[in-house]
């Protein structure tokens, strides 16, 4: 193949993805071993079943259409046009075919070398994420396990990003350590000596055994209440939180975040059984990256005024523009925001409660918990949607009942309009805590989540799916603990409301009217735009919510988390709700980022403004939703109901 007509293929390849992914002599190299195919209407490329090319396809002009034989009939799958890529089979798994392809009109194809294509995916990390993450509808790649759990940029980003949350943090300082014979007094030299706010207490094998902060220091040396000839194990923090070398600063975020720690050792092997090598604090990640989560959530904590915890919710969107711009694992995004979303609530909840307080309006001598629902009760928020929330609080005589309602709904009246003006906008339905409906006992609340359940109607459903996602973010968890425990153990199998639950999570079919064409709202406000929420995400977060309240084994809530669960939980079904989580996940980034670039909250996506590739990562994402309602359909028998 001489050089010009390579040429001519590489300057098509490179404006699609992947290929736009490859270095320019990556790609040449790919494209003077391609093949031309020209085909005429009807022609063949090859059949189901079939063994194998030693190509891929790549559609230069034309179309071809994917079917597969069921019984009798031969059922259209999809329809390819310029761009798109098919027979992937071969390239992701040692297999036949699986469907039909057939050129539906006059077609030009370039034949890509697997082979080729697979020595530049062991090389690039990058390239075999993007296909693992939107071209293995179905088919897994046998690099996917190993790139699930990585957080995924660009090749061509490496050189110049700015994202250092993705890089990893080496050893930056040697520990400063003391040992379990040291006393008080000579721990606290050694830390003067080092210049340090920290001392890691070893054994004889150098192995940790506990932490003296300043903090110790002060609380109980200070105090009083140890001596300075006392042993340092006796004020030590312990065990001590262990991890290996070579995390990134996003893994160490997230981990100091969720333990509300702020120094973690390094051991050669990343347990307490091994050898201190290394300490990171989080100073050490401020000065990796100033704006980064763990500084969010730093200034959120230490804010005193709504002004204040609005603007740095502001700069926290700024953030997940950055995340999304990289294209960070939505996972780890969703949660990064979730913490900040519920230190802000946390925070907001503190100030209001000491206002009221000041105000001479006295707390009830009882606990209580306050529940994020929906899409922050899931850890779904990205952006700064509308709020969804309730109180639970303890069971209380029956004269104390209505005052001390009254207290926690004037809290939460305070509270859900700081939310406001954070940019959380009241729920037009009034889903809140301030509303009488849902700031309820503890009793109270079962009784209402018993009759939801035993006397399913469409309201009580539509209740259900949103008030079930709840997730404690201030006060006694034990309360939501109970409530869930509830759940479980008043759902039965034999009762009708998992079957209703179920009937419910099929009404909205694959949101494609035929292949191509997305089925778009016909007329109102949103006329011609599609619903990415009501026609794509919630047929994937009910699904997830009915199968996990029928296993009655946990309370998560994250739709993504949901299905991985239930992957491990169901074998045979493993594939598919993978399938579901990673769907999901694509559906919540394409949200997010539609809804920054257009200054709303990105429920609404005008088709016409979706680019090639969004749209051949949105039809891929649709696939598995037809597939989880099947399987819906026949475990609860939808056909008897309908």
């Amino acid at each position: 193949m001489s050089n010009t007509i390579a040429q001519r293929i590489a300057d098509f390849l490179s404006a699609y993805a992947p290929f736009r992914l490859l270095a320019e002599e990556q790609l040449l190299e790919l494209c003077q071993i391609a093949e031309v195919h020209y085909l005429d209407q009807g022609e063949v490329i090859f059949e189901q079943g079939a063994a194998a090319h030693p190509h891929f396809y790549v559609i230069r002009e034309g179309a071809v259409q994917l079917s597969r034989k069921e019984g009798a009939e031969q059922l259209l799958i999809d329809l390819c046009d310029e761009g798109d890529l098919f027979g992937l089979r071969p390239l992701l798994a040692d297999q036949a075919y699986g469907l039909k392809a057939e050129a539906e009109e006059n077609t030009l194809l370039y034949g890509i070398n697997i082979e080729q294509f697979k020595k530049i995916m062991a090389s690039e990390a990058g390239l075999s994420g993007y296909l693992a993450k939107h071209f293995a509808a179905g088919v897994h790649l046998p690099y996917e396990n190993a790139y699930r759990n990585a957080y995924y940029f660009h090749p061509q980003q490496k050189q110049g990003t700015n994202l250092s949350e993705l890089q990893d943090i080496r050893v930056r300082r040697l520990p400063v350590t003391g040992t379990t014979s040291s006393t008080v007094q000579e721990a606290a030299r050694i830390m003067r000596a080092a210049k340090v706010s920290s001392v890691f207490i070893v054994d004889e094998e150098n192995r940790p055994q506990g932490v003296i902060t300043d903090k110790d220091l002060r609380n109980r040396v200070a105090t009083g209440d140890y001596g300075l000839k006392d042993r340092a194990a006796a004020i030590m923090s312990a065990p001590v939180l262990c991890i290996p070398q070579g995390l990134s600063v996003a893994e160490l975020q997230i981990f100091m975040i969720k333990h509300k720690v702020h120094h973690l050792a390094i051991t050669e092997d990343g347990s307490d059984q091994s050898a201190l090598i290394g300490v990171i604090t989080e100073h050490d990640l401020l000065v990796a990256q100033a704006n980064n989560p763990a500084a969010i959530i730093r200034k959120v904590k230490h804010s005193y005024t709504i002004e204040a915890l609005r603007e740095i919710r502001e700069k926290a969107e700024d953030l997940l523009a950055k995340y999304l711009q990289q294209e960070v694992s939505i996972t780890f995004v969703s949660e990064i925001m979730g913490q900040i979303n519920d230190a802000l609530i946390q925070r907001i909840i503190h100030l209001e409660m000491e206002q009221m307080q000041r105000a001479g309006f006295i707390k009830p001598e009882v606990a209580f918990c306050w529940l994020s629902l929906g899409s922050e009760g899931r850890e779904e928020q990205l952006l700064r949607t509308d709020q969804d929330n309730a109180l639970v609080f303890a069971d209380v005589a029956a004269k104390k009942l209505e005052p001390t309602r009254q207290y926690f709904l004037g809290l939460a009246e305070q509270v859900t309009k700081s939310l406001s003006l954070c940019g959380f906008e009241f729920c037009p339905s009034e889903m809140m805590a301030s509303n009488p409906k849902w700031c309820l006992s503890l009793r109270e609340w079962k009784q209402q989540f018993k009759k939801w359940m035993m006397s399913p109607t469409p309201e009580s459903i539509l209740m259900s799916t949103i008030f079930f996602d709840f997730r404690p973010v201030y006060g006694e968890n034990a309360l939501a603990q109970e409530l869930i425990h509830f759940i479980f153990d008043h759902i039965d199998q034999g009762t009708p409301f998992l079957h209703f639950l179920a009937r419910d999570a099929v009404q909205n079919p694959p949101p494609l009217s035929f292949f191509r064409n997305f089925m778009v709202e016909k007329d109102g406000a949103h006329k011609d735009t599609f619903d990415i929420k009501a026609r794509a995400m919630m047929p994937l977060a009910d699904t997830a919510r009915l199968l996990s309240l029928a296993a009655k084994k946990d309370n998560i809530t994250n739709t993504a988390k949901r299905f991985r669960r239930l992957a491990e939980r169901e074998p045979a079904n493993a594939a598919l709700y993978q399938q579901g989580a990673e769907a999901y996940e694509l559906l919540m980034g394409f949200r997010a980022r539609f809804g920054l670039r257009n200054n709303d909250t990105g429920r609404y996506i005008k088709p016409a403004e979706l680019s090639k590739m969004e749209r051949l990562q949105l039809r891929n994402s649709f696939k598995p939703i037809s597939e989880l309602q099947s399987l819906l359909s026949t475990r609860y028998q939808l056909a008897f109901l309908m």
